[in-house]
């Protein structure tokens, strides 16, 4: 058993020297914006708005909150284990070899998954475009043909999708209906990554130039049309005026779509091979992008919710020009501006993640647990080719038959499960030597803090909502029982932190980071924790049929 917990220890110069150091601090941060300021706002934010109300920004608060913490845990990690492979590597170093695997396994889910959901959305936005230039393409060759189906068989009243149905040319017995703008973007950016980090850099910060002016001329034409009263809409369920009309139950079920805005930030720590002094660096670069994506979402959130009744965003995939059409605005030419900038947004995600997801692949390689052609780097672009090209085709293949709804749940969760993991890891690490110019993570001794905050917010919180409290068990109802239940479960588990806290004087920041992260895993559904569970024990046979025979830490050990 101890064999599967086996830590690898890292040093400073345990780096590879085949990819190019390239990257300084504003690349870091452009790179993070590049992955924060995407989809999660050009489209899974509509969705998000529609459950939660105007009082989704508390989501963003809580997620950046959450997220924030995090971030200074990655740094911390960063600092001290510089080499490719983010939450991957970090889990190596802290809990072992079975948990880095699990950790590597759900970061391709976070990275090539969600570059499916992505994909998705770019292409919702270019046809869209397209669409306001006159430019009509087939509706069969836009979608995928889960979606089309789903949207036959449940009676949608989406147009698009049942014309697609309709209208699908036959192959044999089945409707030809195909995504192809989706598979067109995700060959070309494939192709991007696989030429080199410098051009894929270059290409990468003048894109997020233009994606930050637009959303500032956003923010700024759209404050002038603010109506007061859509931020307290009346309330379905008491037919009172209410920041929350669908409750906070209502507001916790948008985390998914939510979150899914936060989720590019820990990709650049797979970065830190291709960065120039990378401890001082990757810090200060994802710190930045954080704290500046979540300003920029709040102030988003604000404007759509302002503009438009909250109700109005349900099934919208592009909520930035929606809020300036004829119904709404009737701001023509920012709708333009806005559909264009949008496929601007979406590309440079599509771009930061599909750099990720080979560097994980590379990493995990090079440790043996997946095999060595993964860590082949291209003799003349200095890019791991091989990882590059199957990042690719994993991305493109699950394009032709799954759907945008299961994608994002499935991401998210998977992200957040790392994030949780990052965190506790931060707790396990021992103390080291401060050097002047690396990032340390401040030591706030958590003994007493921790669990008087913990404790006292749950005590403050039963006052201010005793109903909640007296329902807590009831986990039968059909609207709120499934969040009930993980809430008892959140409570039980930082109770029992807090005794931890207690007995070990843990830091208090990476206490409040896994906190967060369990918080957020609240608003998670039974669905999504069972194809988490399906998805993680394919993980587990991979891991026991290669990972473990062909891991060279094992091989090292049993030499020695």
């Amino acid at each position: 058993m101890s064999q599967l917990f086996r830590r690898k220890i890292y040093s400073d110069t345990d780096t590879s020297t085949g990819l190019l150091r390239v990257l300084g601090v504003w690349d870091i941060v452009f790179f993070g914006i590049a992955a924060i300021i995407g989809a999660g706002s050009f489209s899974s934010l509509g969705e998000a708005v529609f459950r939660g109300g105007p009082g989704v920004i508390l989501l963003y608060l809580i997620c950046g909150f959450a997220c924030g913490f995090t971030a200074l845990c990655y740094a911390e990690f960063a600092s001290r284990i510089p080499t490719a492979g983010s939450a991957y590597t970090y889990a190596y170093a802290s809990f072992g070899e079975l948990i880095a695997w699990v950790i590597g396994w759900a970061l391709i889910m976070e990275y090539s998954f969600g570059n499916i959901y992505v994909a998705f959305s770019w292409s919702d936005y270019f046809t869209s475009f397209l669409s306001r230039l006159g430019m009509h393409i087939p509706d069969y060759l836009t979608c995928s043909y889960t979606e089309a189906r789903k949207a036959f068989q449940n009676g949608s009243e989406n147009k698009e999708l049942l014309n697609a149905w309709k209208n699908a040319p036959l192959i044999g017995n089945l409707k030809f209906i195909v995504d192809i703008p989706a598979l067109v973007i995700n060959g070309l950016i494939t192709w991007l990554c696989y030429v080199g980090v410098k051009e894929s850099k270059n290409f990468n910060n003048s894109l997020v130039l233009l994606k930050l002016g637009v959303i500032i001329l956003v923010i700024l034409v759209g404050f002038a049309y603010i109506n007061t009263d859509n931020w307290t809409p009346v309330s379905p369920a008491t037919g009172i005026p209410s920041f929350m009309p669908n409750g906070f139950a209502g507001v916790m079920s948008a985390v998914s779509g939510v979150f899914f805005a936060y989720i590019g930030f820990d990709a650049l720590s797979v970065l830190s091979e291709e960065t120039k002094d990378p401890q001082k660096t990757l810090p200060k670069g994802m710190i930045i992008s954080l704290v500046l994506c979540t300003v920029i979402y709040i102030a988003l959130t604000l404007v759509l919710t302002g503009m438009v009744d909250y109700k109005k965003f349900d099934g919208v995939g592009d909520p930035l020009s929606f809020i300036f059409e004829k119904t709404n605005a009737n701001v023509a030419w920012m709708e333009l501006i806005v559909s264009f900038v949008a496929i601007v947004a979406i590309t440079t995600v599509l771009l930061v993640f599909q750099m990720g997801q080979p560097r994980i692949w590379y990493a995990m390689s090079r440790d043996g647990l997946m095999p060595q052609r993964f860590q082949k780097i291209h003799p003349k672009y200095k890019t791991p080719s091989y990882a590059t090209i199957v990042t690719g085709i994993v991305v493109g293949i699950p394009i032709l038959f799954t759907d945008k709804t299961f994608i994002l749940d499935f991401t998210s969760i998977g992200t957040i499960f790392a994030f949780v993991l990052v965190c506790a890891g931060v707790l396990l690490l021992p103390a080291k030597e401060k050097i002047k110019g690396r990032f340390h993570l401040p030591y706030v001794n958590g003994k007493i803090i921790f669990p008087v905050a913990f404790i006292g917010g749950l005590v403050a919180f039963y006052y201010l909502q005793p109903d909640f409290f007296q329902n807590l068990m009831d986990w039968a109802d059909p609207q709120e029982g499934e969040f009930r239940a993980s809430i008892f479960f959140f409570i039980l588990i930082n109770l029992v932190m807090c005794v931890i806290a207690f007995i070990r004087n843990l830091s208090l920041i990476p206490l409040v980071g896994l906190s967060s992260c369990l918080y957020l895993l609240t608003g998670m559904s039974h669905e999504n924790w069972f194809w988490f569970g399906i998805w993680f024990l394919i993980g587990m046979v991979i891991y026991f049929c290669y990972g473990y025979k062909n891991s060279k830490l094992g091989k090292e050990l049993k030499n020695n």
